[in-house]
């Protein structure tokens, strides 16, 4: 993995571009700590490559979803409790007049 920090990118992007192409991915930093990663993009494959970035971002909100549901046991209700819950979610929605 090759890290640049923020001050770095701001103060020789040129640098840094070359270093893109031949390392194919950067981690930037700031006070040493990440903050994002910067990909090569093609011109011919911009919405392929947005495509795989927001699938890969789906499926990290999905597994946190995951964790968060065993760290509260969620993951042993039996579908009779789901249902039940569901249920009554509805009925308040409803009363509320929520959608």
């Amino acid at each position: 993995m090759n890290f640049v920090s923020v001050r770095e990118f701001r103060t020789n992007p040129a640098k840094i571009w070359e270093k893109l192409k031949k390392d194919m991915e950067i981690i930037i930093t700031s006070n040493g700590k990440p903050i994002a990663v910067l990909n090569p993009i093609y011109e011919n494959d911009v919405e392929g490559t947005l495509d795989i970035i927001r699938r890969i971002k789906a499926v990290k909100a999905f597994e946190s979803l995951q964790e968060d549901a065993v760290r509260k046991g969620l993951d042993k209700l039996t579908d009779e409790e789901i249902d039940k819950i569901i249920k009554s979610t509805r009925q308040q929605r409803k009363i509320s007049g929520e959608k």
